[in-house]
């Protein structure tokens, strides 16, 4: 396809005639608002020739023009709000080509050897998928949410690409799975399918609109518009998407296939590193910095595991893709601040409640701290159940409460209903303490809640951790696919949470008394909280 917006592919005509449905159903919408104004116009016209003397003519004349004027008002509006609704933007890093000259210089000969548009700039997101996004309403623009060549009214679609990609991926790598994302500049081009996109876009900014007070009336057309078209509009995007496969089957197709499993891979890594290490980092009030890099690390462990990742130690002779960007180091935090937002709902900038955490510092600024938080709120909750308290917040103390010879366990049920609800109202008061501006961007909980027992099961094992690094021969650790761990003696102790489970769930506490004993933890030591 070249820039004229001839289509040619396998897929395409289907995209073609699939976009001129949807504008069928915008025509329809406008004959239907325009209909009581032709019947006005139909009859003033007769009325005025004396073709319809007498009565009622002159009354329902009348009752047609005041319909038409209202209708056309009511269009109006709507129409209005469908064209200046500004339709959703995806929250990303913007990389501007001084940042990334090699990248941009990638991409726009991957688009020449398809002869198809180059994207008009790149951005970063924070997730292993990569896209085209359109730009270039003029609602962005008034919002400054885009500016630039990307906004200007024509321009080819921004390139989104999920940052993870560019620290795992080699250069070839990243190459071949962008060039059927490139390729749909092509299609995104032609004038059909950017105006049916753009009205199936601007409904749906439109049925956003309608939920906000007072202007309910204007969702439920848009919704309307919207399910008449949903058909055809997917089938566009599917035969958008075939075009663009056909058209990148000349460009580097026989290592994509090989690349495509190392998206999967990298999904794999980026979501155990989320989930594992990230999550409990943000709960702290930290941000790790540098997670693009962090992922390298895990997917590292993971083929060392799991041997997934055959062929790694051969990848390494190979340019990774971050060497494209001029700083990766600064384009690594600026996505990791993103992906603390878009993923926990953090901030939107650095604060004294919110810092930045290397790698290198994680192990005592976020575990030993995330132990000992953990360690406090569990004496809070059996403080509150009255528990009899000894010397100090001793190991001891939690064994004795929770240790139940008949195996009903009423004194976890209790101490487990406790702090979910301090957990839940120390949540509820830290986001209402959080001030969201108009950059409010939508959350995406990376865990579902956890039952009382799953919670009563961590903070117990915060506990044993704490005294074990106040009384043992033991550290606290990170591990790229579990998160925080437990180091004794420089090793992983890994045998931990079946003995702290045995008393939770059973109320036998010798399992975990054994296991104490053997390293040496004192349980009646007082533990240094936070």
């Amino acid at each position: 396809m070249s820039e004229t917006g001839s289509i040619v592919e396998v897929g395409a005509p289907s995209a073609r005639s699939r976009a001129l449905a949807v504008l069928r159903v915008r025509s329809r919408a406008l004959a239907f608002g325009l209909l009581p104004a032709a019947l006005a116009v139909v009859l003033l016209s007769a009325r005025m020739t004396g073709r319809l003397a007498g009565d009622p003519w002159p009354l329902v004349t009348l009752v047609v023009c005041v319909v038409a004027v209202l209708v056309l008002f009511v269009g109006g509006v709507f129409a209005a709000v469908v064209l200046r609704a500004g339709p959703a933007v995806t929250p990303t890093v913007p990389l501007a080509e001084s940042a990334a000259p090699d990248l941009y210089r990638l991409v726009r000969d991957l688009a020449d050897r398809m002869d198809v548009p180059a994207p008009s700039a790149i951005a970063l997101t924070p997730d292993c998928d990569s896209w085209l996004e359109d730009r270039t309403h003029a609602a962005h623009r008034r919002g400054g949410i885009a500016g630039g060549r990307e906004s200007e009214p024509g321009a080819a679609p921004v390139l989104v690409i999920g940052s993870p990609f560019l620290w795992w991926m080699r250069v070839a790598e990243l190459r071949a799975v962008l060039a059927p994302v490139v390729a749909g500049t092509g299609p995104s081009a032609h004038p059909d399918i950017a105006d049916a996109r753009g009205f199936v876009r601007g409904l749906d900014a439109a049925a956003d609109v309608g939920s906000r007070p007072g202007l309910g009336w204007i969702g439920q057309p848009a919704r309307l518009l919207l399910k008449l078209c949903r058909e055809d509009a997917a089938e566009m995007e599917r035969g958008v998407a075939a075009a663009a496969s056909d058209r990148a089957q000349g460009v580097d197709y026989g290592l994509r296939i090989v690349a495509q499993e190392q998206v999967g891979l990298a999904y794999a890594g980026w979501d155990r590193l989320l989930t594992r290490v990230a999550l409990p980092a943000w709960r702290m009030g930290r941000w790790p910095a540098h997670l693009d890099a962090g992922v390298v690390s895990a997917l590292t462990e993971l083929s060392r595991r799991d041997r997934l990742a055959e062929g790694y130690t051969s990848r390494l002779g190979e340019r990774p893709a971050c060497d494209l960007l001029e700083r990766p180091g600064v384009i690594d935090e600026a996505a990791s601040l993103l992906a603390a937002r878009l993923f926990h709902g953090g901030p939107a900038e650095a604060g004294p409640d919110w810092s930045p955490v290397d790698w290198a510092a994680y192990p005592e600024e976020v575990v030993d701290r995330k132990w000992r938080a953990e360690a406090a709120r569990l004496h809070a909750a059996l403080d509150a159940l009255a528990v009899p308290a000894g010397p100090g917040p001793t190991l001891d103390r939690v064994l004795g409460h929770l240790t139940d010879a008949a195996g009903e366990g009423a004194a976890a049920e209790a101490l487990a209903g406790r702090l979910s609800g301090d957990l839940a109202r120390q949540e509820r008061s830290e986001g209402a303490a959080v001030v969201r501006g108009a950059d409010t961007v939508p959350l995406f909980p990376l865990q579902p809640p956890r039952s009382g027992r799953d919670l009563l099961a961590d903070h117990v094992t915060a506990m044993v951790c704490a005294a074990a690094v106040d009384s043992a021969d033991a550290a606290p650790g990170l591990d790229w696919l579990d998160g925080p761990v437990l180091l004794v003696g420089g090793e992983r102790r890994a045998d931990l949470a079946p003995r702290v489970m045995s008393l939770v769930e059973d109320g036998d506490p010798e399992p975990l008394r054994a296991w104490l004993a053997e390293l040496g933890v004192r349980p009646e030591k007082p533990v240094r909280l936070v």
